[in-house]
């Protein structure tokens, strides 16, 4: 395949002995701490080294951690073997920016990090990640929004419900047909699509919906549009401003799940691979929302420590990735390919927002899950939370809601979403309808 594009730690099998760790550790500070320890606002000085600055002010304001052991995550066989079959062809581009030659699986599964091009071949790695590789649909996607402080009372100011959180991928497919590459791409030359749509509530915006289109062609910006019932009007959203809105229910698609900005609309660098704590795996599927921070994220809940990759990410000039930042710092676990973290600075280089991910690594959504049930274990997004450490304003997500009326939420890689969900006729309909695409 010619075209240039991107998508994924080497696991499993032959793979694992290729896996490189790279230079940077932190054996004085991992020390500080072991399995059955109990992190708290008083004893937070433990993890100071652990965490990245955002997170780290969370334990400051209220959020506790169970330290347990360290994990081993897996991918999904059909991921490994198609790493092994189509890793050897994955090149970068002659300006090191897209993928040549990519079909599916991880795109580089050997990091080092003296290679100059460390940073995007990580990159890449997290968009081709294996999570969900061919689609994916959250049912029930829930977020409210708060202001943070240790033992500060839960008062939410919104409460933000959503009927999917929903994407279809048509390059690096592993599980469901078309495999591995849908043929539409050959016809629109889109990597992916997603939905977030209807909005059940408020009342006052029921029924709003979002669309976004994602290109391999490097010069081609993301296509969003939302859906208005009250005018019954599709909108095109302005790609300059996607991220320069504020409030509750602003747009920020390069940070949905933690980052997902087109990696061509930035330049990298590679900061390292550092042992922090990080919440890999919960064992629950519905997360809990904290007593002792305001409801501002999700605890006590089970860290791990972890290898993480770190990254700076810088809007490139004249692309309008991230208007807002003036960097990024992205913290990807070696093995989910994942952001547990990112720390987002401001113009003036002051911190501004923090971003935290909760997985689940099991074999089903939920342990009462009947449905979506998978012969492997793999990774389940539980929850997240951003909080604007200046005014400590927090939107803390659920995937699904505390309060879903069923047990299967997540379906990936099952073929519950198909092309068919990624247009504006199945927004409106899904925001006439109720629930879903068909009024499910």
């Amino acid at each position: 395949m010619k075209r240039a594009i991107g998508w994924g730690v080497w696991c499993g099998g032959v793979l694992t002995a290729l896996t490189l760790v790279v230079a940077i550790t932190s054996a004085p500070a991992s020390a500080q701490v072991k399995p059955g320890d109990f992190i708290t606002p008083d004893n937070a000085y433990k993890v100071k080294d652990l965490l990245p600055p955002g997170a780290y002010m969370r334990v400051q304001h209220g959020m506790s951690i169970k330290v347990e052991p360290t994990e081993r995550i897996d991918w999904p066989q059909p991921y490994t073997e198609a790493t092994e079959k189509y890793s050897s062809q994955t090149r970068l581009t002659p300006d090191h920016r897209s993928l040549i030659g990519y079909v599916a699986g991880q795109p580089f599964p050997i990091i080092d990090a003296n290679d100059p091009q460390a940073a995007q071949k990580v990159i890449w790695n997290e968009v081709f990640r294996p999570i969900s590789t061919d689609d994916y649909d959250l049912r029930w996607f829930d977020c409210d929004s708060e202001y943070w402080g240790r033992n500060r009372p839960f008062f939410e100011i919104v409460d933000i419900e959503i009927g999917h959180y929903a994407g279809y991928n048509e390059v690096g497919r592993t599980e469901v047909e078309p495999l591995p590459i849908d043929p539409d791409f050959n016809v629109t030359g889109r990597l992916y699509e997603a939905l977030l749509y209807p909005v059940l509530s408020p009342a006052t915006s029921r029924g709003n919906g979002i669309l976004k289109f994602r290109y391999a062609d490097p010069r081609h910006d993301d296509d969003s549009w939302t859906w208005e019932p009250g005018t019954r009007r599709l909108r095109r959203l302005s790609y300059t401003l996607s991220d320069s809105a504020t409030g509750a229910q602003s747009y920020d698609p390069n940070h949905y799940f933690g980052w997902s900005g087109k990696p061509e609309d930035y330049d990298f660098k590679f900061l390292g691979e550092k042992t922090m704590l990080a919440a890999i795996d919960v064992h629950h599927g519905v997360d809990v929302r904290c007593p002792t921070d305001g409801g501002a994220s999700h605890c006590p809940d089970p860290w791990q420590l972890r290898r993480l990759y770190m990254l700076e990410a810088k809007a490139r000039p004249g692309r309008y990735a991230s208007p807002l930042y003036s960097r990024e710092i992205i913290y990807i676990d070696s093995e989910a390919d994942f952001p547990m973290f990112v720390d987002l600075y401001d113009r003036n280089g002051e911190l501004m927002n923090s971003y935290v991910s909760w997985m689940n690594y099991a074999d089903r959504a939920r342990p009462d899950s009947r449905i979506a049930i998978y012969p492997f274990k793999r990774e389940f997004g539980v929850g997240s939370s951003t909080v604007n450490v200046q005014s400590g304003f927090a939107t803390v997500c659920y995937h699904p809601s505390m309060n879903a009326p069923s047990a299967e939420s997540w379906f990936i890689n099952m073929g519950a979403v198909d092309r068919e969900w990624f247009t504006p006729e199945a927004m409106a309909r899904a925001a006439e309808g109720g629930h879903g695409i068909s009024g499910d």
